[in-house]
């Protein structure tokens, strides 16, 4: 068994998993009325995709996002300076949990996702003043 076959990654179910959480997650917050509220002005048209090869890297499979799409810094700074939203984030992450149980995702790899998802969700409170200054050469979030 190589690290590849024990990673996170692979005990959800990798890529295809993944992306079909982060479709229905997307579709979940854009249906309820508090957790549509970033995605009402507009988002990157692949957003789920995108977020899919984060979370596939966070989880320890291959390097998606820092390959085509940024690095950690980046992510930050997509998300910073938008003030602190308590009872938004807690809206997202209860429809992240409900898009991985409607994907399928298995136990326990869904609890180990759903508690990364809300540890990396609650550290981006660090930038959420509108003066935030998000430094250069983060390390990258992983699992």
């Amino acid at each position: 068994m190589t690290p590849e076959d024990t990673s996170l990654y692979a005990q959800l179910g990798g890529f295809d998993m993944i992306l079909a959480v982060t479709h229905r997650w997307h579709a979940l917050c854009l249906a309820d009325p508090l957790a549509g509220h970033p995605f009402e002005h507009g988002v990157h048209p692949h957003h789920s995709e995108r977020l899919a090869a984060y979370l596939a890297q966070a989880l320890g499979g291959p390097p998606l996002y820092t390959a085509g799409f940024g690095d950690e810094t980046a992510v930050q700074r997509l998300h910073a300076c938008n003030g602190e939203h308590v009872e938004l984030d807690e809206a997202c992450l209860a429809l992240f949990d409900r898009a991985l149980a409607e994907a399928g995702a298995p136990e326990p790899a869904a609890r180990r996702v759903s508690a990364y998802f809300r540890a990396a969700t609650e550290a981006q409170r660090q930038w959420a003043s509108g003066d935030a200054e998000v430094p250069d050469g983060l390390p990258f979030r992983y699992a």
